[in-house]
């Protein structure tokens, strides 16, 4: 990962994404012992969309490591319109270390990529969500203390989180399925090439509008709102929609006895899931909410170092 980007987790290796975790969990043990690992590195953060756990799991993973973090706001950057994203990236390029950004268009985190020679990060775009997805799998790792061989029912909208959990769980062996209304599937492409990539540790990718058969046997129980910023003008055409496929208590009994609960918040109660599921002890939504902190701070350490150098 050393000198490259983070873009999606389906151009990461398997390993690649196994060594974020082994440091993610060092440095949630231990912090101290890298907390001096970025002084003198400054990450520039571009935020389209408001955030809390994005901009706060940054700004403090940069601080914890030593380094710094600048917050460019809507108002301080409107990518392609005040300057074009090119002309971004090349500024940028000539005053900080890392790039992250939280965008609506993909091609916006590409562009900047492509024209910036320090390592940019998506913190989500309209289609991936990667620092979500390794803070799941990571927790689900704890919890479950493996991965490979795990099923993961995905219940709502075919989204980024969807499409980034099926790209993870290809590179971790866990089978994931996406439970939607009709209308409402993952991109095609992403998961016929999730489906390919998993083949190599077992996991199967699929897609259904049958919660029964999508649900049955889950290891782990995932929703998201209904409603991703930018859609609120379809938010109450949806909720009719996605009313069948709400997590309650239910829903929950349809998946395997243990399994545990994830959403990657801010959850809208009482729709895609109701206050006993999420404060049930099966959810760990908040030990997820977490782990963005440490999976991230793993990954900014995979992308400015070497792994010799590092450890």
């Amino acid at each position: 990962m050393y000198g490259k980007d983070l873009i999606s987790i389906a151009d990461l290796s398997a390993e690649n994404v196994q060594g974020i975790f082994d440091l993610a969990l060092k440095l949630k043990a231990n912090p101290e012992d890298y907390c001096d690992s970025l002084t003198g590195l400054t990450m520039a953060m571009i935020f389209e969309k408001p955030s809390l756990r994005t901009r706060v799991s940054f700004e403090a993973g940069m601080t914890q490591l030593g380094g710094h973090a600048i917050y460019l706001g809507p108002s301080d950057i409107s990518l392609g319109k005040r300057e074009s994203v090119p002309d971004i990236a090349r500024t940028l390029d000539r005053m900080v270390d890392i790039i992250m950004a939280r965008t609506f268009s993909h091609q916006s985190i590409l562009t900047l990529a492509e024209y910036a020679e320090a390592p940019v990060i998506n913190a989500l775009s309209d289609l991936l969500h990667p620092c979500q997805a390794l803070a799941d799998y990571l927790t689900i790792m704890e919890k479950k203390e493996q991965l490979r061989g795990l099923k993961l029912a995905f219940v709502g909208d075919g989204n980024n989180v969807a499409h980034s959990l099926m790209n993870c769980g290809a590179k971790t062996g866990v089978s994931v399925t996406v439970v939607c209304p009709k209308g409402y599937e993952p991109n095609a492409g992403i998961v016929k090439a999730a489906q390919e990539a998993g083949k190599a540790l077992g996991a199967k990718m699929a897609v259904t509008n049958d919660i029964d058969e999508g649900v049955k046997g889950a290891d782990v129980i995932y929703t998201d709102v209904w409603a991703s910023m930018g859609q609120e003008k379809e938010a109450e055409e949806r909720k009719k929609i996605f009313a069948p496929y709400q997590v309650n208590a239910a829903l929950m009994a349809k998946a395997k006895e243990d399994a545990i609960f994830l959403h990657c918040l801010p959850a809208h109660r009482g729709e895609e899931v109701t206050d006993e599921v999420i404060e049930s002890e099966q959810s760990v939504v908040f030990d997820e909410a977490e782990n963005r902190l440490h999976a991230q701070k793993a990954a900014i350490l995979r992308l400015m170092f070497a792994e010799g150098d590092l450890d």
